[in-house]
């Protein structure tokens, strides 16, 4: 079991997973994800999530460990996606005496993952409800949407402790080497992204409450320095750039496209801009992608014209981008197309859906290759995008 502090009464008893490849059997996690999962000792004792059934005996025996012979009293479950309530039947079935704590939604979905008797074993809780452990008090506060319908977190007021769910989470298992902004963002963004507003919602909850410690289901315990990871929150849910910059998102079929944006980049570094950072769609990791287009403030689309339609690798960074909100945006489009381009057309549709963005001219139209009247068309964008 990791050793990792949380109180001298809440214990950590999560695990980490370096083993799995995809997470969401999506999102690449080179340095693995943890699965969090917490008791708190008091006269009564409440364990506090499960975790994946990826790590289920490594689990079962670090909450064994803790609990020194001890029966917990009460499960807490926050949250009801299997990463983290994955295990809910197997410590049920371990502690037959254990209540399991949470809001009615939970207890409607709980059937649909298992299937055992909860007959006499629930506690149901509402916005602001209070369970009392002894010298530790729970608080609850319904978090719907953030990022399922059923989610809360949970305050515990004597230690100011704030169990947020998947809120403040990030990849990486627990020891990795990393900045928490990089991968908490790649995480936020694709998973939580689309339910800003809810976020929002929530953090107006968080701000009423005296939180000295952050306990998610991923990532490191946080105590230090809050305001910059709350910030961080109200940013990323507000759709708002965190930084100046310029993503250059390209999808070529066969390097024309991608050569003619590699100079594009040039370009824009020569004339003065700093923050320039350059995705091959069809290489590079979706999720980073999608995540940097969050962080900065500007972004240029280049794809090649396939099958009368989008290069798949483009129509799939722009859905990304539309169901996750993506808005509050300067945005240049580049196409090209041997014989009939429509990528421009298509990906001019995309950004007149989505909220707040403005199209820059001129949209830039590649024949094959890139020639010097299109570099000069790429000189005068670049002007209006640092402009």
């Amino acid at each position: 079991m990791k050793d990792v502090t949380v109180t001298d009464s809440i214990l950590y008893v999560g695990c980490d997973d370096k083993d799995i490849d995809l997470f969401e059997s999506q999102y690449h996690v080179p340095n693995g994800v943890s699965y969090n999962s917490y008791v708190i000792l008091d006269d009564k004792i409440a364990v506090m999530d499960t975790t994946d059934p990826r790590v289920t005996k490594e689990w079962l025996a670090n909450v064994e460990k803790v609990l020194e012979g001890r029966t917990p009293d009460y499960l807490v479950i926050n949250h009801m996606e299997p990463d983290h309530a994955g295990n809910i039947q197997k410590i049920a079935e371990k502690y037959p005496d254990m209540k399991l704590v949470s809001n009615p939604k939970v207890f409607s979905m709980l059937p649909q993952f298992f299937d055992f008797d909860l007959t006499g074993r629930t506690v149901e809780v509402k916005e602001g409800d209070t369970l009392s452990l002894g010298k530790h008090t729970l608080q609850f506060f319904l978090a719907p949407m953030v990022h399922w319908p059923e989610a809360m977190v949970t305050y515990e007021q004597s230690e100011k402790v704030l169990f947020s769910a998947d809120g403040f989470g990030k990849f990486g298992a627990l020891d990795a080497k990393e900045e928490w902004a990089d991968e908490a963002r790649r995480y936020f963004i694709n998973i939580v992204g689309k339910y800003g507003a809810q976020v929002q919602a929530l953090l107006k909850k968080a701000a009423t409450l005296d939180i000295a410690i952050i306990c998610p289901l991923h990532g490191p315990i946080l105590k230090e320095n809050l305001g910059y990871y709350i910030g961080k929150y109200l940013t990323w849910s507000s759709y708002e750039p965190e930084e100046k910059g310029i993503v250059v998102a390209c999808a070529s079929i066969h390097g024309n496209t991608r050569r003619a944006m590699q100079r594009f980049v040039e370009i824009l570094k020569e004339k003065g801009e700093k923050n320039v950072v350059f995705f091959d769609l069809a290489r590079d990791d979706m999720a980073e992608a999608i995540s940097c287009a969050y962080r900065y403030d500007r972004l240029v689309v280049a794809s090649a014209t396939y099958d009368a339609n989008l290069f798949p690798c483009m129509e799939d960074f722009l859905y990304h981008l539309k169901i996750k909100n993506f808005q509050n945006r300067k945005v240049a489009i580049v196409e090209n197309g041997s014989w009939a381009p429509m990528a421009g057309k298509l990906m001019k549709a995309y950004f007149e859906g989505m909220k707040n963005i403005e199209l820059l001219d001129p949209l830039v139209t590649i024949k094959s290759t890139a020639n010097e009247k299109n570099f000069e068309e790429l000189c005068t964008l670049a002007d209006t995008l640092l402009a």
